[in-house]
């Protein structure tokens, strides 16, 4: 099935499963959506995940999720650049998440990354989503 805005599927398929406590669920994989997820994972949002392959060339990206005292980890997951509207800003202009407790995931000329480490390469660039 083609969708038209990859991310934020991965995205909405995290926020389901956190909302009915599974503690994986499967996307699409793409090199793109392994990076926003490396992001997450070493910001401490996500277990992990892995990259299964199938039959046919295809391949998923199973995510595990990460939960503390019962409750989800990520409180929300919300996408800002979307395919019909592309939020960019310089470095100078990124606001922080929640005082600090969340994380923008940007992508930049020197990869996707989060905002403190988008902020210590001194690089802006497309606002992906926002963590908290």
């Amino acid at each position: 099935m083609s969708t038209t805005d990859p991310v934020g599927d991965m995205l909405t398929r995290i926020r389901n499963a956190q909302m009915r406590g599974k503690s994986k669920v499967a996307a699409p994989a793409s090199r793109f959506r392994a990076s926003v997820l490396d992001v997450l994972e070493s910001e401490g949002f996500i277990r992990g995940y892995a990259k299964v392959d199938y039959d046919g060339g295809k391949s998923d990206l199973e995510i595990e999720l990460k939960y503390y005292d019962g409750e989800p980890v990520i409180r929300e997951i919300k996408r800002v650049s979307k395919p019909g509207r592309r939020v960019y800003t310089p470095i100078e202009d990124l606001a922080t998440v929640y005082n600090g407790l969340g994380i923008s995931i940007l992508s930049t000329s020197k990869g996707v990354m989060s905002d403190t480490s988008a902020r210590d390469e001194n690089v802006g660039g497309e606002v992906i989503c926002t963590v908290f």
